[in-house]
């Protein structure tokens, strides 16, 4: 499949900042293409491995990014990491065997918490998903799905019971979601939880993920192994789902009222031409 232009004019992130030491180099893959990243005396490179020819780089949220555009968007924003007191942790790197396009529409659902997540993000018996709010920001061309909320047993890593948790889900990119949830320990603020997806090819995704929280108690390794705990119970329902491209053909799957994000998601897709990772190729609406 070639690319098409709205897949090809983003930022990807290609590893965490320590996965590029200096002096060191990480190979990998991106929309089809192997890719060198290098840094030499502090100084970040990223160049196709096939003939050499450079690629644009730059270091943010605790990762390397690049891109195949030679003018691509700007990087979206995320304020929240210039806030102090939070800490980050970042997951590394998990290969999933679907299109990063389907890992980003899991991490919308909130009707799979109970069944995949039960006990830790929600229990069979509160398994109702109440109406929430979609809606694009059309300034900076992104969705959000606002007035979320989930029972949950244990909603973080600093949690000590159960509680209704608040969300907002927001896709600032195709093959990026970031979550902010309901702090436990801070009334005025939100947790993040982040993935940054690598589509190394059509149907094959290294997911970079991340945490950025305000807790005092927990150490990273703790946060760290509660966040892997949440993502492998959903990478066995990735790599199990069928097809492995995303459907973008309105009907092709039956969605509830529980997938509003997931419709929203797609329309948006569909719109912007987009057919990398997705079943079959569209055109723009």
């Amino acid at each position: 499949m070639a690319l098409d232009e709205f897949t090809r004019s983003h930022w990807y992130a290609i590893g965490r900042l320590e996965d590029v030491p200096d002096g060191g180099s990480r190979s990998t893959r991106l929309l089809g293409h192997d890719v060198v990243a290098e840094r030499r005396a502090e100084a970040l490179s990223i160049r196709l491995k096939a003939d050499g020819a450079p690629l644009k780089a730059q270091e943010r949220y605790g990762h390397v990014w690049t891109t195949l555009h030679d003018d691509p968007r700007p990087l979206y924003d995320i304020p929240e990491f210039e806030e102090k007191g939070r800490r980050l942790v970042t997951a590394g790197c998990v290969s999933v065997r679907c299109s990063g396009l389907r890992a980003v529409e899991n991490f919308l659902d909130l009707a799979h918490f109970p069944f995949v997540h039960a006990g830790i993000l929600g229990v069979e018996e509160q398994a109702t998903v109440e109406q929430y709010e979609v809606e694009p920001d059309r300034n900076e061309d992104e969705l959000w799905a606002t007035s979320c909320k989930f029972y949950q047993p244990r909603a973080a890593a600093t949690a000590e019971s159960g509680q209704v948790t608040h969300y907002k889900y927001r896709v600032p990119h195709p093959f990026s979601t970031i979550l902010y949830k309901t702090c436990p320990i801070r009334d005025d603020a939100w947790d993040l939880i982040g993935l940054f997806i690598q589509p190394v090819e059509e149907d094959l995704s290294d997911v970079h993920s991340f945490v950025l929280v305000f807790d005092e108690d927990n150490s990273d390794t703790d946060l760290l192994h509660f966040q892997q705990t949440i993502f492998l119970q959903d990478r066995f329902i990735l790599e199990n789902q069928v097809p492995r491209l995303l459907p973008l053909v309105p009907g092709s799957e039956t969605p509830t009222r529980a997938d509003a994000s997931s419709i929203a998601y797609r329309r948006w897709l569909r719109k912007k031409g987009l057919t990398y990772g997705a079943l079959p190729a569209i055109r723009a609406a």
